[in-house]
């Protein structure tokens, strides 16, 4: 990588305030920049280290306002981190993409492979899946038969994909992901044991979907688990039979959402949160991490804690709470 700042400004829609000709071969954290690298500052509490940074360039809001000397260029643009994003998504475009298929490789009979595909080594693609234009499939990957893939969707090594699942466009599924597993349905019976329910339905993952590492999308009992358009799942989370969620949700990792609950979207989840099972969650919603979900929940509300309450109740409490010994004693 060698660029100038002028290129990265017609990149990311940037105006230059500096030296304009200046090479740039890499990116780094602004507390750890040298020569060279570009950085970004979009939280206010790394600022100090504007005036500090080794970086040759950094990516700064049009309404940042220095307080000292700046010697590395400034390149301002609308919101550093979004431009950041598109800079690496540019970055990352440009790379070459594996093509062809490796050896050696399972595909059952009839299944139509286009040339702009990739196939990583010990895959295997099981009877009648069907493969959109550019998917990159990585070694280890397994396949269900009747599975269905979208065009340019990334399928990292070692994910499963159980039979009769759909996948949509230009989603991207991390390493050990499993999608489409059984639903956890088990019937209790008299004796005390219980009786396995089977999973017939599937699991729809809709377009521009990312799925962390790890994470398990359970299949339907009957019907359909779905994962809304846009939404991004990190690593680590557990969403069970039939939930279904909306579109441009973002769950941080080792979240849960039992069986039969329904996210609405643009919604906004921590770490750790648990969502009971057969509950309504609205839209717009931010839930702190830990967070525990007994019951439904509107939309365009702040909450955390268990059971998650408004955030502002949450940090009163916590006054209270710290209190508690000298209320006591008194």
């Amino acid at each position: 990588m060698e660029v100038t700042p002028s290129i990265i400004a017609s990149l990311v829609k940037g105006s230059i305030e500096g030296d304009d000709a200046v090479v740039i071969t890499g990116f780094a954290k602004i507390e750890e920049a040298k020569k060279g690298d570009i950085t970004f500052l979009a939280n206010p509490k790394y600022a100090q280290f504007v005036y500090s940074t080794g970086a040759t360039a950094i990516l700064v809001s049009n309404d940042f306002i220095p307080e000292h000397p700046i010697p590395a260029t400034l390149i301002r643009v609308a919101d550093p981190y979004v431009a950041l994003a598109d800079l690496l998504t540019a970055m990352q475009e440009a790379k070459p993409k594996p093509v062809g298929i490796e050896q050696p490789v399972f595909i059952a009979e009839g299944v139509e492979v286009s040339s702009d595909t990739y196939i990583g080594a010990f895959a295997y693609i099981g009877k009648s899946v069907k493969l959109g234009k550019n998917v990159k499939i990585y070694p280890q990957v397994y396949i269900g038969e009747n599975v269905e893939i979208g065009d340019d969707t990334e399928i990292r090594a070692g994910v499963k994909i159980y039979e009769g699942c759909r996948i949509g466009s230009r989603c991207r599924i991390h390493s050990g992901a499993v999608i489409g597993a059984d639903g956890f349905g088990f019937a209790p019976k008299a004796d005390g044991t219980y009786e396995k329910i089977p999973q017939i339905g599937n699991v729809v993952i809709e377009d521009d979907v990312e799925i962390g590492a790890n994470t398990t999308i359970d299949r339907a009992t009957f019907g359909s688990t779905r994962i809304g358009e846009g939404t991004k799942l990190d690593n680590l989370i557990q969403v069970a039979h039939n939930v279904e969620m909306g579109h441009c949700n973002v769950v941080a990792a080792q979240a849960g959402f039992a069986g039969s609950s329904k996210i609405g979207s643009y919604n906004q989840v921590g770490g750790q949160v648990g969502v009971a099972g057969h509950i309504k969650i609205g839209d717009f919603n931010e839930i702190g991490a830990q967070s525990g979900i007994p019951n439904s929940v509107g939309s365009h509300k702040r909450i955390i804690g268990y059971p998650a309450i408004d955030a502002r109740q949450f940090a009163k409490n916590l006054v209270y709470i710290k209190r508690l010994e000298q209320l006591f004693n008194k």
